[in-house]
């Protein structure tokens, strides 16, 4: 019987299981057809049967499944062969096996979803289970990726080893010649064992991993555990089988197949064996602008699916460095040599460190925001002190940097942070940007923003200044350093929350041109210079430094008003211990610590609270949760739109201001009675003396 004219059927011979069967009718261009699908569980002889039983009926014959057979146990012998043998058997019935069309879906995908997801592919540390089944995924992936590692040894032949293109291609060659050489029936008893064996390398990688690519039946080795938060690029997803990805964790699910019909899920073969029985032709005769035709007069799309609804998850590093040398009394066995060494040891230790490689510090999960979006980073250390890292010339700095940052590249950090001195040294992250093989933030935008929060949560508890209803301080402020990166930004802000601004730089030039910029934008600001604080001082009631002196003598604390705050943002601090406790009727916050969203925080030791996080680190976060995989802020002119931009991030992601810190630590609501009453109490003294 000559085949069905009204309605075309397409015959899909699946080695899969038959559990999947299905017989319908659809409309695809406006058409209709007649879809079979029959699987076998692997029985090759039945699937001959199969197709001699449909040849006259059939208009094509989709033949899939010999890999996810062999992937799921049901069949024994080459996958290859297997399909050779099949497509042989329909003679000359137009058969396809949806290869053609599955790479052109496969790069479609990933390059549609990098266009609305810009960067969630950057670095990202991706596993391909299958590397000829995915090559064509795989090779675009490479345009934004280096991280990308094949199973295909260990799945094969149980050989403990993850391959990188090269051995993939190394591989395939071999495996094509054992299996040419080597009877099945032998080389699979031999080789299981070594694939139970060597599972556990497979599931650390997978765990380790940020993509997945593989088939659906090839994730079903893996469970929460291994795919908890992954992004899986696979084909043909049904209800079902989204469900079940939901409850092993995945995600975000990128389906290269599209599905246009309600009632049944399709695949690659099966899609193409439709384009062909709609345009009468043989498979060698449909070209690539014939399949681009047909995807978009049918409208077709691949999927994004999110099983447990929509989310993000991004991963950042941060750069930081041991801000003295009891910083390196943190890290063993240098704390038990500092108990017995003599300083001078000391001082050649932290001589030493600043020549080690950078190292993975901390690895930081459980970030996550509001909107649903999820964050994890590392923490990565340079060994050198700010006084060393001012020892050398910028050049002994960045080498160190790039490295750390080709260490966070490998990690799959999609943006990097530098802390404390190292966004001080040299040019500020300008040279660091451009040479890194990712996007680089100095975090000096949110410091502004935070210093100010701070100083203004301070004001605003301790009670002893005067603020209008708009939050502006009737009264003086001062900003020490206010040429500097962070200090410019301090000083625009204070200009318009303040009565009277003093800048104070030893740079005369740069603090005139500020002075001028600042008021040609607010011409209702007060604003008076000078080189030194010693004049001015006694009068302040806010006080930011911001200086990066590394130790030296910033302003005599001795001088301060009374009941006025100090916020100190440099790093290391401006102000000492020694110094803060020369003023108990002053209050003194360490800059403007944020709290970061969620619940289970880990971030590692770095000298705050859990869950608080230096500003600076906190601007790379929220820009990993916002997907700003950019180089936000570098050099020594912050931009004053980024200051606002970073600061409404931030509220948007769940960033809140930490409890105001001194150098003893959180300031409890008795900790500032303690300094308003002593203040109050010195007021009275000056004021009757």
């Amino acid at each position: 019987m000559a085949p069905t004219e009204e309605v075309p059927v397409i015959v899909n011979v699946s080695l899969a299981t038959s559990e999947a069967d299905y017989d319908t009718t659809i409309t695809f261009l406006e058409k209709p057809f007649r879809i079979v699908r029959i699987g076998t569980d692997g029985d090759v002889d039945r699937a001959e049967e199969i197709i001699n039983e449909w040849t006259d009926e059939a208009s094509v014959f989709a033949i899939t499944g010999a890999r996810d057979a062999r992937t799921t146990g049901i069949l024994s012998g080459d996958e290859k062969a297997a399909l050779r043998r099949l497509e042989s058997a329909t003679g000359e019935a137009v058969t396809t096996n949806g290869y053609r069309l599955r790479d052109v879906l496969q790069e479609w995908t990933v390059r549609m979803v990098s266009a609305e997801k810009a960067g969630i592919f950057l670095n990202a540390r991706t596993v391909v289970l299958g590397g000829s089944n995915h090559r064509r995924t795989a090779r675009v992936l490479k345009e934004y990726t280096d991280n990308i590692r094949f199973a295909d040894a260990i799945l094969t032949y149980g050989l403990p080893s993850m391959l990188d293109f090269e051995g993939l291609d190394r591989f395939v060659g071999v495996s094509k010649w054992v299996l040419d050489k080597v009877p099945d029936p032998i080389a699979a008893p031999v080789t299981a064992p070594g694939r139970r064996f060597n599972q556990s390398m497979l599931k650390k990688a997978v765990s380790d991993s940020d993509v997945l690519v593989a088939t659906y039946d090839e994730l079903m080795m893996f469970d929460l555990q291994e795919l908890a938060g992954k992004t899986l690029i696979t084909s043909s997803v049904s209800e079902d089988r989204l469900e079940e990805l939901h409850v092993r964790g995945v995600d975000l699910v990128l389906d290269d197949t599209p599905q246009p019909f309600d009632a049944v899920t399709i695949n690659s073969a099966v899609l193409e064996g439709l384009m062909l029985a709609a345009t009468g032709a043989e498979e060698a005769r449909l070209t690539d602008d014939d399949l681009l035709d047909m995807i978009t007069s049918a409208e077709l799309q691949p999927r994004q699916l999110y099983p447990g609804g929509y989310k993000r998850r991004s991963r950042f590093a941060f750069v930081i460095h041991p801000l003295s040398q009891e910083y390196l009394r943190n890290v063993e066995p240098l704390n038990t040599i500092s108990k017995v060494a003599p300083q001078i040891l000391m001082d050649g230790v932290e001589k030493a460190v600043a020549y080690a490689p950078a190292f993975k510090y901390s690895h930081v999960t459980g970030i996550v925001s509001p909107t649903g979006d999820e964050a994890e980073g590392w923490l990565i250390s340079v060994g050198g002190t700010p006084k060393q890292l001012l020892a050398h010339d910028p050049e002994f700095t960045y080498s160190r940097l790039l490295q750390a940052a080709d260490m966070a590249k490998k990690l799959g950090a999609q943006i990097m942070g530098l802390g404390a001195f190292t966004k001080v040294v040299g040019d500020a992250g300008v040279t660091v940007a451009k040479r890194a093989p990712l996007p680089i933030t100095t975090g000096n935008s949110y410091s502004a923003s935070g210093a100010l929060w701070a100083l203004h949560d301070a004001i605003a508890r301790l009670g002893l200044a005067e603020v209008d209803e708009q939050g502006r301080l009737r009264g003086k402020s001062m900003v020490v350093g206010a040429t500097g990166a962070i200090g410019s930004v301090c000083a625009r802000l204070l200009a318009m929350a303040t009565d009277e601004l003093w800048m104070v730089s030893p740079e005369a030039a740069k603090l005139l041109a500020l002075k001028a910029d600042i008021e040609s934008q607010n011409p209702r600001a007060k604003i008076f210079v000078a080189a030194t604080p010693d004049e001015a001082l006694p009068d302040m009631d806010a006080i930011v430094t911001a200086t990066s002196g590394a130790g030296k003598r910033v302003l005599d604390i001795m001088q301060v008003k009374p009941g006025a705050v100090i916020t100190d943002v440099a790093r290391p601090l401006d102000l000492s211990a020694e110094d803060v406790a020369k003023r108990p009727d002053v209050l003194v916050v360490e800059s403007g610590e944020i709290k970061l969203p969620g619940e289970h925080i880990h971030l590692g030791d770095i000298g705050l609270p859990p869950a608080v996080a230096y500003a600076c680190l906190a601007e790379t976060i929220v820009l990993a949760l916002e997907g700003r995989y950019e180089t936000f802020t570098i050099g020594r002119n912050i931009e004053w739109p980024k200051v606002k931009e970073i600061y409404k991030l931030g509220l948007k992601h769940g960033m809140e201001l930490a409890t105001i810190s001194g150098v003893r630590g959180v300031f409890t609501d008795e900790d500032i009675a303690a300094v308003r009453e002593l203040a109050i109490a010195r007021r009275e003294e000056l004021a009757n003396a």
